[in-house]
């Protein structure tokens, strides 16, 4: 063989060999795992002063801080996620939580907080402040936070971090089967983040097909997510992961026998006069709600025409006392008043002052002109309000429009776990600023009342309230719409005295009425013992706590009747 040829031979068994050997390193380079470690402190990006958060098994967009070992997270973030109960008063640098009997009110910086149960401040020391504010950013500490919500968390170090667990309920997790790594991605080239030892539990962080086959995204115990080898782990299973907080229980004073309540609109002192006459008209009656109390200013002060005489002759005639207060003063900027911790403490403070000096047994809000932004403070100046009331034995009851959408910041859920009453309006449908004609309280609008309130509030803290009156609706030729409020024997003789015969209408669960006079159109929607039996079986049905009325002394003795047939 020509020896050219034999050296090209040689050279091109040379050359496949290298070429083997190559793929052979490059093959064997590819196959082995990737022996390089990535510091945690490298991986989770976390400054010295921060806190990474990991929700339940996913990483939060937001850091806490660390400030002298204690661990603390924005106040949005706790409220949102952990306990809508916490309250901030960026006004006066108040951070306020209720429970059922205590109200807790912490400043920023200082270990100290108070703790009223009545209305006496006791003084208090935290092992850490439960405060801190930097600018406009409120945080508190997780501790504080973990003893009165639903959550628990566990910190690690290097980098700072704390896995919170508070979405209660079934979770994927497996076992490590094998010595194994946990990388950063989904591949065995990927930096090695943790060793995993044999019986390591793991948590799924989706069971979904991981990026690359034959990978798993899991969360250590200490909160580290990344991938593993699905053939180093067990077949998957559920474990529960369950909750250990013991809630307070928000007691309420609800009674026994059902409510038979009627509003009575007071002008002077001099009503207990009438109280006996009025009373000796109604049956079944056992709750009278006098209109003492209004507001008077934004700094929580108040006018009053309560009367020790009123209570007496009420108690005597077998009443409970339920006073209410209205904020139907115009010059009261609600939002001011109710958006200031030392301005809602005084008003909560100076009703219960006036239902302890009076023996009264309750106190009923009738805040009708709450501005949606003051909405929030609102449900705090209540919660605060039912622990003084809940520790003096004095009945909460609140009224409320019938559920809108345009009033759902008056947060009937959460005043139906607060309170003692839910007071329902179920009338004013059509009221005295509306621009067209209509009933005072149509049989389908009563029934939506109580069925959207129900939805929300227990039916034993549900009382319905029902109209004494009507309203006589004229229409001018051009075009102007007003009415005036009749109480029933007025209204009766609307249809009497213009020789009208009452025509009854189901869709409304009413007699109606209406007739031409001096070049105007007037129409009545009649509120007399057909309606009122009309609404009574719904309430009935229900199976409510009670029924309410506005107001006494708009009735007929007959309405009675009704009512008593359905309310025992």
């Amino acid at each position: 063989m020509d020896k050219k040829i034999k050296i090209a031979i040689v050279g091109i068994a040379v050359a496949v060999l290298i070429l083997v050997i190559g793929i052979g390193v490059y093959l064997v380079k590819k196959m082995t795992p990737s022996d390089e470690v990535m510091l945690l402190t490298e991986y989770y990006h976390v400054e010295d002063s921060e806190v990474m958060i990991i929700l339940q098994d996913e990483i939060y967009d937001k850091s806490g801080i660390m400030s002298d070992g204690t661990v603390y997270i924005d106040f949005d973030t706790a409220t949102r996620e952990f306990n809508h109960r916490l309250y901030w008063d960026k006004n006066e640098n108040i951070l306020t939580y209720t429970t059922p009997t205590e109200i807790i009110q912490a400043e920023p910086v200082s270990n100290k907080y108070s703790v009223t149960k009545s209305m006496i401040k006791t003084e208090a020391v935290s092992e850490y402040p439960i405060l801190k504010l930097y600018g406009d950013k409120v945080y508190i500490a997780l501790d504080f936070i973990e003893k009165y919500s639903d959550m628990r968390y566990r910190f690690y170090v290097e980098p700072n971090r704390v896995v919170i667990d508070y979405k209660w309920g079934e979770y994927l997790f497996t076992d490590v089967t094998k010595t194994t790594q946990l990388r950063s991605g989904p591949d065995i080239k990927s930096p090695v983040l943790v060793q995993l030892p044999v019986g390591e539990e793991l948590m799924y962080v989706t069971k979904e097909e991981a990026p690359k086959k034959g990978f798993a995204k899991v969360m250590t115990k200490d909160g580290v997510i990344g991938y593993v080898r699905e053939k180093h782990v067990k077949t998957s299973y559920y474990k529960e992961i369950k909750s250990t907080f013991k809630a307070p229980e928000y007691t309420a004073q609800t009674r026994a026998d059902k409510i038979n309540l009627v509003f009575h609109q007071i002008f002077n002192k001099d009503a207990a006069e009438k109280l006996e006459e009025l009373i000796s008209q109604t049956k079944g009656v056992n709750v009278v709600s006098p209109t003492w109390f209004s507001i008077d200013d934004v700094n929580g002060t108040m006018t009053s025409l309560a009367s020790q005489e009123y209570v007496d002759k009420a108690k005597s005639l077998g009443l409970e006392v339920w006073a209410l207060i209205d904020d139907f003063n115009p010059e009261v900027d609600m939002y001011e008043l109710l958006s200031h911790t030392s301005r809602r403490e005084n008003l909560s403070n100076g009703l219960v002052e006036a239902a302890i000096q009076y023996k009264i047994n309750g106190i009923n809000i009738d805040f009708e002109k709450i501005p949606s932004n003051a909405g929030e403070h609102f449900i705090q100046f209540l919660r605060e309000l039912s622990v003084k009331c809940r520790n003096n034995g004095i009945v909460l009851s609140v009224d409320n429009y019938v559920p809108a959408p345009y009033n759902k910041y008056y947060d009937r859920k959460e005043q139906g776990s607060i309170v003692d009453y839910i007071i329902v309006m179920a009338y004013d449908e059509y009221h005295a600023g509306s621009d067209v004609a209509g009933p005072v309280a149509s049989i389908g609008f009563v029934k939506d009342a109580i069925r959207n309130t129900l939805e929300e509030v227990p039916k034993e803290k549900t009382i319905i309230a029902i109209p004494f009156y009507s309203r006589l609706w004229k229409e001018t030729e051009d075009g102007d719409v007003t009415s005036e409020s009749l109480s029933m024997t007025p209204a009766r003789n609307v249809f009497t005295d213009n020789g009208l015969e009452p025509e009854w209408n189901d869709t409304y669960g009413s007699y109606y009425g209406e007739y031409e006079k001096d070049n105007a159109h007037y129409k009545i929607w009649l509120e007399d013992a057909r309606s009122i039996e009309e609404k009574m079986k719904v309430i009935y049905e229900a199976d409510v706590a009670g029924v309410g009325a506005w107001k006494l002394g708009l009735e007929k003795e007959e309405i009675w009747n009704v009512i008593i047939r359905y309310i025992n």
